[in-house]
C-alpha cells in the first residue's frame, strides 16, 4: 500500500485506524481523550462468537461484550451476580434455580431473559466448538440440553447429571463460552441453520460495556461504549485495539504515546522503559505454570530419592530473576495463584549439596536425563539452567531440542524421557488443572488419553486420583480449598511432575491511564473501569 505523503505524519495508529473504516476523526497526532488504544498481538483470534472464542484475544473481547449468569469482578476477583441477581441449589445437589435481574437489556434494546440464558447455554453445547467441553462436563449433550436447561418467567432452572461442588458450576459459568447472547437477535441471523455462528464471527449481541463497531482480522478491532451498562457506563467511549505483534514495534509507540497500552512487550523491552517517566509497567500474573516432568516408563523417574532430588537441583528464583528476567514468578504447586485452594509457598529452592546426598541415597547410578526442549530462546534458556544445577548434583541432562509442534506431539504420544512445558488452565475452578496433573483414567499407551498430564508422563497417581475427584464434588467451599491444598502438597513431593513458575505478565501503560485491570490468572481484561 502507498501511502500518501500527507498522511505520514500521523502515525501508525491513524493509518490502522483508516483502514478499520474509522474515517477521518481518527487523524490523531497522540490518542484521543475518549479513546483506549492498544498495542497487541491478536492474531490469535478464530472467531468473536462467545460460544466458540476461546483464544486470549477472544476471550478479552468477549469480557467487555458479553456476560454470564455469574461474574469474576475484575477489582478482587472474586464471583458475584451477573446477569442473575439471586441462585440456590436443591438438597440433591443436581438443580440450580437462578432468578435474572430485572430491566437489563442486550446491546439491541431487547430485554434479558431467562429465555435468552437458557437459549444461550444449550446454544453453546449445541454448536459445539472448541470451549463446549467446559460446559459438557455436567453431563450436558445436544440431545439433552434443552431439558437439562429450563426457562419459566424470569427464573432459569440448570439441572446437573452429579452432585458437583456448587463453586465447580458457578466457577465454568463465568467463562466465555457460558456467554448470555440475544436469542431473538441470533436467532435472526442463523444461516443454514448455523445458529448465528457465522455472524457471531463479526458482530456483538451482548450485554456488555461495549458493542463491536468493527474487525479485520490479523488488523484490528474497534469497540463504542454502549449507554446503560449494568455495571455502570465505560469511562472511555471507545477502544481501539491494533495487530501489532512486534514487541519493539509496540514499545517504540508506547514511547511516542502513539498507542496508550502495550501489551506483547518482552522482558527486555521493559528493561529498556525502566526509567521513562510517562510509562508504568503494570504487573499481574497469568494462568499458565512452567513445568519439568519425567515419563515413568523410565524407572529411575519412579525412585522418590532420585525425584526429590531434582526438585532440590533447579534454581528457581535465579532463573525468574535473571535470564526469565520478570516474565515468570517462582510458583511450585499446579493450581495457579488467583484459583480456589491455590498454594503460594515454596518449599523447594536449589540446594546442591543436599541434591548430590538424595541421589546418592536414590541408588540410581550415573544419571542422564534426556530433556526435550523447544527450540524457542527462553524455554532454551531455562533448559540450559536445569542442564547446568543438575550437572552440579551429578545428574547429566542431554538437551533434546526442535520444533514445538514436533515435540508436543511426541509429548502427547509418551514419546519422551523428559519435557520442559506450560500448561494454560481452560476454565477458571481448580479442576481444571487437578484434574490433569492429579487424575490419570488408564494408563496403558492404547489409552491415549492426552488430555491428562498424568497420562502423558505414564503416571499413576493412585490416591490422588481419587482425591481430584472428591474435590469437585464437595458441597463444602472451606472444605474445598483444604481438598486441593493437600492434594497439591501431596503431588509435589512425590509426581515426576516439578512446577517452577507462573506466567508474569508486564503490561507497558500510559501514565494517564489509570484502572486497567489485565485478568489475573482467572479472568480477561475489562476495559469498561478504564480512565484516562
Amino acid at each position: 500500500m502507498k501511502i500518501d505523503p500527507s498522511l505520514r505524519r500521523i502515525g501508525a495508529v491513524a493509518i490502522a485506524a483508516l483502514m478499520l473504516g474509522t474515517a477521518p476523526a481518527a487523524l490523531f497526532a497522540a490518542t484521543p481523550d475518549d479513546t483506549l488504544v492498544i498495542a497487541a498481538a491478536i492474531d490469535d483470534i478464530v472467531s468473536l462468537d462467545p460460544h466458540e472464542a476461546y483464544e486470549f484475544s477472544g476471550l478479552d473481547y468477549v469480557n467487555n461484550t458479553y456476560d454470564g449468569l455469574v461474574e469474576i469482578n475484575p477489582t478482587t476477583l472474586e464471583l458475584e451476580p451477573g446477569l442473575a441477581e439471586s441462585w440456590s441449589v436443591a438438597e440433591d445437589g443436581l438443580t440450580y434455580t437462578f432468578k435474572m435481574k430485572a430491566g437489563l437489556t442486550f446491546s439491541s434494546g431487547n430485554p434479558v431473559r431467562a429465555e435468552d440464558a437458557a437459549y444461550s447455554l444449550q446454544r453453546a453445547v449445541k454448536i459445539n466448538k472448541t470451549p463446549a467441553f467446559i460446559l459438557n462436563q455436567f453431563g450436558w449433550t445436544a440431545e439433552n440440553v434443552d431439558s437439562m436447561i429450563t426457562a419459566d418467567g424470569d427464573t432459569l432452572t440448570i439441572k446437573v447429571d452429579k452432585p458437583y461442588a456448587p463453586t465447580f458450576l458457578y466457577n465454568c459459568l463465568t467463562a466465555g463460552v457460558a456467554s448470555i447472547v440475544d436469542a431473538e437477535v441470533v436467532k435472526a441471523n442463523d444461516v443454514a441453520g448455523d445458529m448465528g455462528n457465522e455472524w457471531l464471527k463479526t458482530n456483538s449481541a451482548g450485554t456488555g460495556a461495549y458493542v463491536l463497531k468493527s474487525f479485520k482480522p490479523n488488523e484490528g478491532m474497534i469497540l463504542e461504549a454502549r449507554p446503560g451498562y449494568w455495571r455502570g457506563d465505560a469511562k472511555l467511549a471507545k477502544i481501539f485495539v491494533q495487530h501489532i505483534p512486534e514487541a519493539a514495534t509496540e514499545r517504540l509507540q508506547l514511547e511516542k504515546g502513539d498507542v496508550d497500552v502495550a501489551r506483547a512487550l518482552t522482558p527486555v523491552d521493559v528493561e529498556g522503559l525502566s526509567g521513562n517517566a510517562e510509562v508504568v509497567i503494570q504487573q499481574d500474573v497469568g494462568g499458565q505454570v512452567y513445568y519439568l516432568s519425567f515419563n515413568q516408563k523410565n524407572e529411575q523417574y519412579k525412585n522418590p530419592k532420585f525425584l526429590e532430588a531434582m526438585r532440590w537441583a533447579v534454581d528457581y528464583q535465579g532463573m525468574a530473576d535473571t535470564i526469565m528476567k520478570g516474565a515468570v514468578v517462582p510458583h511450585q504447586s499446579f493450581l495457579p495463584q488467583g484459583y480456589l485452594g491455590a498454594l503460594d509457598d515454596l518449599p523447594y529452592s536449589l540446594d546442591i549439596e543436599k541434591a548430590k546426598a538424595l541421589v546418592a541415597e536414590s541408588g540410581v547410578a550415573n544419571p542422564v536425563v534426556k530433556l526435550m526442549v523447544r527450540n524457542a530462546a527462553d524455554r532454551m534458556d531455562v533448559a540450559q539452567s536445569v542442564q547446568n544445577t543438575f550437572g552440579q548434583a551429578g545428574i547429566t541432562v542431554e538437551l533434546d531440542v526442535g520444533e514445538g509442534a514436533d515435540q508436543l506431539k511426541a509429548y502427547r504420544a509418551r514419546l519422551h524421557d523428559a519435557t520442559l512445558q506450560t500448561w494454560g488452565p481452560d476454565y477458571p475452578d481448580p479442576n481444571t488443572n487437578s484434574s490433569t496433573f492429579a487424575e490419570n483414567p488408564g494408563n496403558s499407551d492404547e489409552a491415549a488419553n492426552t488430555g491428562y498430564l498424568a497420562w502423558r508422563n505414564a503416571y499413576e497417581p493412585g490416591e490422588m486420583d481419587g482425591m481430584s475427584k472428591a474435590a469437585v464434588l464437595e458441597q463444602d467451599p472451606a472444605k474445598r480449598v483444604e481438598m486441593y491444598a493437600t492434594l497439591q502438597m501431596k503431588h509435589r513431593e512425590t509426581s515426576p511432575f516439578i512446577v517452577m513458575f507462573q506466567q508474569a505478565r508486564q503490561t507497558g501503560v500510559r501514565a494517564n491511564v489509570k484502572g486497567l485491570y489485565t485478568g489475573g490468572a482467572v479472568d480477561a481484561v475489562a476495559y469498561w473501569l478504564v480512565t484516562k
